[in-house]
């Protein structure tokens, strides 16, 4: 029983870490003057940011091999409702958060209804919903050789279809690509993301869907193994070599593939996966062999509400910057100006993204404390 705790209190770490950090690189004070590890690739390469969304993916596909059991006591009919269900929840929670305050301004400074022909349909929560959903199915149905052949094929298919379905003169460029192509037919340039210097694309986009979905089975049989072996040096060693030969696949994937994260490719997810295989490693080694605790409440109380506290964190940046404190200026740039920029312009861009991460951080201390924990 003690292991099995341990093992349940580093997912827990290690899902709270991906949401501490996911919060710290999506609220700077400044987004200009943000420490570079702080900032997303241009297109193609790797920062530390970019390892925070797939490491969440990870984490979900994780929890998955701790629910199987439970599932297995269940009918099939209940156990697809469940991942029905959750699955429109999370991506409608999505959805509406990217239409929220429902309102804007007019160039008169009036509130207008905010159409739903102008409201982004895709992002990350709805890449979270549509990964565990896929995932959850081939997880379910599927014994873990199958799930290893199918998250290949995917990795395989996905590589396939960005050379035949994007423009040949440059296929993984920003311009003409498979994942914007394929989302501008199904939906529409309005309801993309126009992140990217104005252009219509959205690195969550449904064609990219597909390489990430291999995320969340990673997880999965990575939880799997570790309930298996996870309580030995031999299980351990096996999981961080795991890690190490799937970043040297990924690399060497790379001079044909690029790591891209906008685009998701498949050398980047074996890079992610591979990158969270050796985390995971060192955090059960850290927690159940040398039995350090200490540190890890403060990351555990992102783990046990993750959902609700990353959509709060993400409704309070929306209304700061919502609300005006003058004609020019919002909320949100008042607080940094006012407040943090006097530490200097990087340095109180960070402080910033802490001092919010540390106010969702008590929201959801006063949950964990009350034994709140929202599910969906």
């Amino acid at each position: 029983m003690k292991i099995a705790a341990q093992r349940f209190t580093a997912l827990d770490v290690f899902r709270g870490m991906t949401v501490c950090f996911m919060i710290i690189v999506n609220t700077p004070g400044n987004g200009d003057t943000s420490y570079s590890p702080l900032h997303h690739a241009q297109w193609h390469g790797f920062t530390p940011t970019d390892l925070v969304f797939p490491s969440f993916l990870f984490a979900v596909g994780n929890a998955m091999s701790f629910v199987m059991p439970k599932w297995a006591t269940l009918s099939q009919n209940q156990v697809l409702w469940k991942i029905f269900k959750r699955t429109c929840i999370i991506f409608l929670l999505g959805f509406l958060m990217y239409w929220f305050p429902f309102v804007k301004r007019d160039i008169s400074g009036n509130f207008i209804f905010s159409p739903f022909d102008e409201t982004r349909v895709f992002g990350v929560l709805q890449r979270i919903a549509l990964c565990y959903g896929i995932g959850s199915l081939i997880v379910y149905y599927c014994k873990p050789k199958i799930t290893v052949i199918i998250s290949i094929v995917f990795l395989l298919v996905y590589w396939l279809l960005l050379y035949v379905m994007s423009d040949a003169a440059d296929p993984l460029g920003l311009h003409g690509n498979a994942v914007s192509k394929l989302d501008i037919w199904l939906l529409g340039e309005k309801h993309l993301y126009h992140g990217n210097g104005g252009v219509a694309f959205d690195p969550e986009g449904l064609l990219s869907t597909l390489p990430a979905v291999v995320n969340v089975t990673g997880g999965y049989l990575a939880g799997k193994y570790i309930q298996q072996k996870g309580n030995s040096f031999e299980g351990l060693t096996i999981l961080l070599l795991s890690g190490a030969a799937l970043l040297f696949l990924a690399y060497s994937w790379d001079l044909s593939f690029p790591v891209n994260k906008k685009l998701w490719t498949s050398s980047f997810v074996l890079l992610t996966i591979g990158l969270d295989c050796i985390l995971l490693a060192a955090l059960i080694y850290i927690i159940s062999f040398k039995h350090k605790i200490r540190w890890t409440y403060f990351f555990e109380v992102f783990g046990r509400n993750p959902l609700f506290i990353y959509l709060l964190s993400e409704l309070a940046a929306i209304l700061l910057y919502f609300f005006m404190a003058d004609e020019k200026t919002t909320l949100y740039q008042w607080v940094y100006q006012n407040i943090f920029s006097h530490t200097g312009a990087y340095f109180g861009s960070l402080l910033f993204s802490i001092a919010f991460m540390m106010l969702c951080w008590l929201a959801g201390y006063f949950l964990d404390k009350r034994k709140i924990y929202i599910r969906v």
